[in-house]
């Protein structure tokens, strides 16, 4: 399927014309920094990809083998497994040019519909689980529903869902927790993610083959289906995109239940995570996601970004975070260097997007 070219790229292409002559000539007179431009615009994850490798590169050489170890650096995987699978949940939405503030709050409140269900009605987990994933699906359909069909600014529907969803859960649960041996005797399932795998040092739990796996489909899905070409037709300009043929408004909402189910998902790898099922769990989750998705690259403005940047943001942030703690620094200063990320990435963002049609 050939990409919907806008009314302005039709503009700009009837005064240049098709001559090759000006497109050799175009591209000969390319600065470095230039092409440097073009090749960040066409590969939005190299630029968190590069920040990656020299923060890896900066903590092993203050750190040495202590950090360079196999359980260290799984341990950092370990560590941003719910925040990659939450941040893939906002990657999608904020492709679309949307905002999801809600993705914290469908996380915690599946897991606890799983764990309740479980526990307070004497339903077998599997079908639990199921219910948690029909939670989560079903509120990301109602801000689909909201955002595509009623117009709502994402923004404001997700900030009122979040509200919403908070309440309900801290309501429906009662604020109890339920303990890790409890689950651990009567429903084992719902701490299958907490499994480990060991490979000589390294220790990977199958939450983080569950992330991995996850943005690897999501990745094939942008990049390789009808659909993705559709998502991110409409974050660079809805009103092409449908003039081109997308359905809109049903695309949105498909991206907003799919962000949903992931989310159910992160539930449940976060019961597997703390061992545990928990209402005050994941407070942060939607900022975390928002910081790696900003870290990784994508776009806010919409339109441009990689699923692949986003789990190298997520990285990122692991990276700094375990690095500075095994220094014995201060945490601050891990929010100050995050905070100094989330602007360096901001501005690198809209260097990037000056680059001309």
């Amino acid at each position: 399927m050939a990409e919907a070219k806008s009314p302005a790229q039709e503009f700009e292409k009837g005064l240049t014309g098709s001559s090759t002559d000006v497109a050799s000539f175009e591209r000969e007179g390319k600065t470095f920094i230039e092409r440097a431009q073009h090749a960040l615009h066409s590969n939005p994850a190299l630029v968190p990809l590069i920040v990656l490798m020299l923060s890896l590169g900066l903590f092993g050489a203050l750190l040495g083998s202590k950090f360079f170890s196999a359980f260290t650096l799984t341990l950092i995987l370990q560590q941003v497994a719910i925040t990659g699978i939450v941040g893939a949940a906002q990657t999608l939405v904020v492709i679309t040019a949307g905002i999801e503030l809600s993705v914290g709050a469908i996380m915690v409140f599946s897991s606890v519909v799983m764990g309740q269900f479980t526990f307070r009605y004497g339903i077998p987990a599997p079908i639990s689980i199921l219910c948690g994933f029909a939670v989560g699906g079903g509120i990301g359909w109602i801000n689909g529903f909201l955002v595509a069909r009623v117009k709502l600014p994402p923004f404001i529907v997700t900030l009122g869902m979040w509200q919403i969803v908070l309440a309900a859960n801290f309501l429906y649960s009662r604020n109890e927790t339920i303990r890790s041996q409890d689950i651990e005797a009567q429903a084992p399932l719902l701490q299958l993610f907490g499994a480990q795998l060991k490979i000589g040092g390294a220790v990977f739990t199958l939450g983080v083959i569950a992330m991995v796996v996850l943005v690897f489909v999501l990745n094939y899905a942008l990049t390789q289906t009808a659909w993705g070409r559709h998502v991110y037709a409409i974050g660079d300009d809805p009103e092409a995109a449908k003039l081109a043929g997308v359905k809109v408004q049903k695309t949105l909402m498909s991206v907003y239940t799919v962000s949903g189910l992931i989310c159910a998902l992160a539930g449940w790898v976060l019961i597997g995570r703390i061992g545990s099922v928990s209402p005050t769990a994941g407070q942060f989750a939607n900022i975390e996601s928002i910081t790696a998705v900003v870290i990784g690259g994508i776009s806010l403005f919409g339109g441009r970004g990689s699923i692949l940047g986003m789990l190298f943001g997520a990285l990122i942030v692991g990276v700094f975070a375990l690095g500075l703690r095994l220094l014995g620094t201060d945490p601050q200063w891990t929010y100050l260097l995050i905070g100094l990320l989330i602007i360096f990435a901001v501005a690198i963002d809209q260097w990037i997007r000056k680059v001309a049609g």
